[in-house]
Order: structure tokens, then C-alpha cells, then sequence
């Protein structure tokens, strides 16, 4: 068993798993061109989606790695640059008139001129000319069309990051001086549904639980994010998988999260967090918060303490204060706001406010699985890729690395890939490190080594 401490260790011996290079930090004037040679994901800043070659047509896609030729080498030729892709050496990203496409690296059409939008943010244009590599605009109601377009004009759809294949990352700080944004969290999906502390699903569905341990022995293993579903019934918040509906023996809100506030008064240097997939009135959780005991005294309130201006605190600070633990809820506001109770009144945070999350799933639980890491919140009016950032303040990224039904062989085969998913596909695809590493049964295929691996840097 993994104690505490050691997922959050500054050396571990599967250093193996990172195949990031550690470098000192960047200097200033990180928004000049890359340098030559290098190689890159060409990212729009508006859906966080990658320029991939499809066909000869280029279009964006879903961020897969190496896995979709969407990797790009940065070449000089004369006064421009060039994009040859990676799997079609000789083939560039160009222009077939106002689309996107590959073109052969030596024709005119290849030819970009790239200068800084500000933010780490760059513009792709056509030399000579006001035209520039850009994203459709999307149609009323529908997604952007995935074909790259090259027409005239600027703003967020004409931006895009150059994120680097292989990342300069830096020493991870010391224990008292790392901030939360550059820690990850071992994280169970679904941690009520385990069979252990109760019921949490109709008859059959309780058959494949996501964990097999109850909340007390996950805190003792080292987990410190938990994911809960909570609905409404005449008792409260109750704990279950889609409804509580012949759910036998369920458990309340109020009783798990009881279980983590005592763990932290008995741990003082551990921090937890809290993500809900909230189904209940705001009014409800809140009498049921009032219920656990000594809850104000660990509750974390980013909302203030100038996370948004100044970014996440260290540890220590959180540490030193004893506010240690964060609830988050994926309610909207609006709907709470219509309601006239918000959550962040008494402390549960809105998670769209605070966090980036990846697509919750990898596909079923048998055969094929997708890997791909994008935004499980752009599109249905909530327009939050990946990438999002603000002066000051970065996301906290929550990576779902899990499948729609909990099978151990698959899961434990999944999870002893989780590194090497969060380092290749995921941590490009956000532009960050994953804080959360999401999965299901957290005990098998050591998804802790992932954990552990990730605490030995920064990024960026």
C-alpha cells in the first residue's frame, strides 16, 4: 500500500514514465517564433482542437498524439516558415485556394508568415496579404466546421498556439513553495460506488462497481480526489449511480464527506477535493453540508482568496490555514441563480468556473478504446476548451481516464497506460499537466506510479 506521502514524492523510480525533457524555465519573450526543427501540435485557441492532414485536406481534430497526423516540424525557407508534416515528409500545411490543405513543402502555397497575437498565441498568415489560417465560424446552433479555412481578418479564430510535441518542462519546487496548480491527485471515479461502505445502484448495475473499497480505505491508499453522484430524496443528498430508484442501502452525502473532513483533522498536511455530478436543489445540499461536522473549519473558498487574480495558492498555505479541502459541483449557475440559492453562498464551487475536464469516457468497457483528450464541456453553450487560460489564473485540469462500464481486466490494462496517455496525448491537449487523474478502480494496474511520475516537474 502507498502511503500519503509518497504520491506527492519529488523522486520516484519510474522516471522512466516521463519522457519530458527537464530544462530550466523559459526566458522572457516566450511569444517569438519556436525554434527551427522543433515540432508541433498547431492548436486553435478557440476550441483547443489540433490541425491534422486528412486526406490532403487539413481539418481539426480532436488532439490523439502521434496517432492522426497532427504533428508539424517547423522549417525556415527565406523570409516564411513552413509546417511539414511529420508522417508525409515533403507535405506542408498550405492552401487549396480558401481552404486548408498539404501541399508539396516546395510550392508558394506552403509559405506562412507567423507573428505573435499576444498570450503564447500566434497568427498563420499568408505572406503579403491580411489573410490567415483561421477556424470556421460555426453555424447558428451547430460546431464549427472541421475543414481550416484561410480568409482575411483576425481575432480568437485566426489564433493558435504552437504546442510544443515534447515540452521543455522544469524541476518540480520544493514541498513548502509547489503551488496547487502544479501538484496531481489520485483520483476515483465514482468513488461512492464501490459495494464496501453500501448500496449505490439498482439490482444488476451494482454488479460492476468503479471501486471495491469504501472511502476510509481510498483516503488511506493515497486518493485524494473523489468523484460523487448525488441525488435528491426525502432524506437528502443520497449517494447513487443514475437514481436511487431499489437502491438498497445507500448512503448519504453528508456520511462520506464526514469521513474525509475527520481524515483531514487527523491529517493536517493532506489536502482532498471533492467533484459532485450534482442532481439535487441547492437548498438540499446545503442542509446537507450543515450536517458534517467541523466542514467550515477545512472548507477551502478559492472565490476569497484571489485565486482568480493572483492564481492557486502553495500547498503550505493551504496547509498552514487548514483549509484543505475543495467541493466542486457541474450545476450551472444560471439554473441556481433562477432558483435563488447559489452554491458558492455556502462554499461549493461551480467546477466550469474553476477546472478544464476532458470527455469522461474512453469508450465501453470492452474492445476498442479512445484516446483522444478534448473538452467535455465545448459545445451546448458552454464554450471551454481545453487550453482555456486567464491573466493570472490557470484551470485546474481534471483528466477522465475511464471507460462507460467498469471491467477490472480493462481497467487495470488501462490504468497502466495512464501516464503514458497524460504525458502523450492529454497534457498537449490542455497545454497543462493533468491535477486530477480520474479513473476507476484506483487498485489496479498502479495508476499511484502515474501520480508519482507527473510530481517530478512542472509544466510549463
Amino acid at each position: 500500500m502507498r502511503t500519503p506521502h509518497a504520491l506527492l514524492a519529488t523522486a520516484v523510480t519510474t522516471t522512466a514514465l516521463v519522457a519530458a525533457v527537464v530544462a530550466p524555465a523559459p526566458a522572457a519573450g516566450a511569444d517569438a517564433v519556436p525554434p527551427p526543427g522543433t515540432t508541433h501540435y498547431v492548436q486553435s485557441a478557440t476550441t483547443g482542437l489540433n490541425a491534422a492532414d486528412s486526406a490532403g485536406a487539413v481539418e481539426q481534430h480532436r488532439p490523439r498524439g502521434d496517432e492522426d497526423r497532427q504533428q508539424w516540424t517547423l522549417r525556415v525557407s527565406g523570409a516564411s516558415y513552413l509546417l511539414e508534416n511529420t508522417d508525409t515528409p515533403g507535405s506542408c500545411l498550405g492552401r487549396a485556394g480558401d481552404l486548408a490543405g498539404t501541399v508539396p513543402c516546395a510550392s508558394a502555397d506552403a509559405a506562412w508568415e507567423i507573428t505573435s497575437a499576444g498570450a503564447d498565441r500566434y497568427a498563420l498568415g499568408v505572406p503579403g496579404t491580411d489573410r490567415r489560417l483561421t477556424v470556421a465560424p460555426r453555424s447558428a446552433g451547430g460546431d464549427h466546421p472541421a475543414r481550416l479555412a484561410v480568409a482575411g481578418g483576425s481575432g480568437n479564430l485566426a489564433d493558435w498556439y504552437l504546442t510544443p510535441v515534447t515540452p521543455t518542462t522544469r524541476p518540480m519546487p520544493p514541498q513548502d513553495a509547489r503551488t496547487l496548480d502544479q501538484v496531481t491527485f489520485l483520483t476515483s471515479h465514482n468513488a461512492y460506488a464501490n459495494g464496501a461502505d453500501g448500496g449505490f445502484a439498482p439490482p444488476f448495475v451494482n454488479l460492476f462497481p468503479n471501486q471495491t473499497r469504501g472511502i476510509e480505505r481510498q483516503l488511506a491508499d493515497g486518493v485524494r480526489g473523489f468523484m460523487l453522484d448525488i441525488h435528491q430524496t426525502p432524506d437528502g443528498a443520497i449517494l447513487c449511480h443514475n437514481s436511487c430508484t431499489l437502491v438498497s442501502r445507500p448512503v448519504a452525502l453528508w456520511v462520506d464527506l464526514q469521513r474525509m473532513v475527520d481524515f483531514l483533522k487527523a491529517h493536517p498536511d493532506q489536502i482532498v477535493t471533492v467533484f459532485l455530478e450534482d442532481y439535487v436543489d441547492p437548498g438540499v445540499l446545503r442542509a446537507e453540508l450543515a450536517r458534517v461536522t467541523g466542514l467550515p473549519d477545512v472548507l477551502y473558498r478559492p472565490d476569497r482568496t484571489g485565486v482568480r487574480e493572483h492564481g492557486w495558492p502553495a500547498m503550505a498555505e493551504l496547509t498552514a490555514t487548514g483549509k484543505r479541502l475543495l467541493i466542486f459541483s457541474d450545476h450551472s449557475r444560471s439554473a441556481d441563480r433562477a432558483a435563488g440559492l447559489t452554491r458558492d453562498s455556502f462554499g461549493v464551487m461551480y467546477q466550469r468556473e474553476w477546472t478544464v475536464e476532458n470527455h469522461w469516457s474512453m469508450g465501453s468497457g470492452v474492445g476498442a478504446s479512445d484516446w483522444s483528450c478534448y473538452s467535455r464541456w465545448y459545445g451546448a453553450g458552454a464554450d471551454i476548451p481545453l487550453t482555456r487560460t486567464e491573466p493570472g489564473f490557470r484551470p485546474l485540469f481534471v483528466m477522465n481516464h475511464f471507460r462507460d462500464t467498469p471491467i477490472a481486466d480493462t481497467a487495470r490494462t488501462d490504468n497502466a497506460k495512464l501516464a503514458d496517455r497524460a504525458r502523450r496525448f492529454c497534457q498537449p491537449a490542455a497545454r497543462k499537466k493533468p491535477n486530477f487523474l480520474a479513473v476507476d478502480r484506483y487498485d489496479l494496474g498502479d495508476p499511484a506510479a502515474a501520480v508519482a511520475a507527473l510530481n517530478t516537474y512542472a509544466y510549463p
